[in-house]
């Protein structure tokens, strides 16, 4: 039997408006294996240098920033400039070291490894 580990989402507050523009919480979809938790975040209009991921005190914050450039006066505009931020409480026993992020097509891809005292192992049964 495998116990998985349970990631408490704390929630932010809701979306709210600012002068800048709205601070949005990104949807993010996590799966969890032996090896490691794999967590996807969509934000759209993000790129690597308005990013910022970060975990400390097993506290995983993400937050980024999407800057549009107008060239012409908007007559209705639905799709602006937005701040994302998410912040989750993880479990504790990952391998902080190895973590790894990646941003492709506005999904942010985190692989946060597991530590090898977390990893499930078989143990042999000798006869007596």
């Amino acid at each position: 039997m495998s116990e998985r580990m349970n990631i408490v989402t704390r929630e932010e507050n809701s979306p709210e408006l600012t002068r800048q523009g709205v601070v949005i919480a990104p949807l993010v979809d996590i799966f969890e294996n032996d090896e490691e938790i794999l967590l996807f975040a969509d934000l759209p209009g993000v790129n690597q240098e308005n990013l910022s991921v970060n975990l400390e005190n097993n506290s995983l914050t993400i937050a980024g920033s999407r800057k549009l450039e107008t060239r012409n006066q908007a007559v209705f505009e639905e799709f602006g400039d937005a701040e994302y931020r998410r912040v989750f409480s993880m479990p504790q026993g990952l391998d902080t070291e190895t973590v790894k992020a990646e941003l492709k097509d506005g999904v942010l891809r985190l692989h946060l490894p597991k530590s090898e005292a977390l990893k499930p192992r078989q143990i042999e049964v000798k006869a007596g």
